[in-house]
């Protein structure tokens, strides 16, 4: 609990500074720490040592999401198709 009011406390100080408000300030950690946690699963997901399921898992997003971040950071990629197009 000591930990969470020292980084309230920084919140707080931080605002006071500057012309935005708490609110602000934790949107943009939120969006910072989520694209550092990205970057990282996107190297192992390069490496090949992570699969799309266990990424999606731990970042708690859906396989979409992550396939449309992989299309904006230009990584290349293979999706499963599911249609069959050898039916007739």
């Amino acid at each position: 609990m000591k930990g969470l009011q020292e980084i309230k406390s920084a919140i707080d100080i931080y605002v006071n500074g500057t012309n935005k408000s708490a609110l602000e300030v934790v949107e943009a950690l939120n969006k910072y720490y989520f694209n550092k946690a990205v970057t990282a699963e996107i190297t192992l997901y390069k490496k090949k040592k992570k699969k799309v399921a266990q990424i999606t898992k731990d970042l708690k997003i859906s396989h979409r999401r992550f396939y449309k971040i992989l299309e904006d950071k230009k990584v290349e990629f293979t999706k499963y198709n599911k249609t069959k197009e050898d039916e007739q």
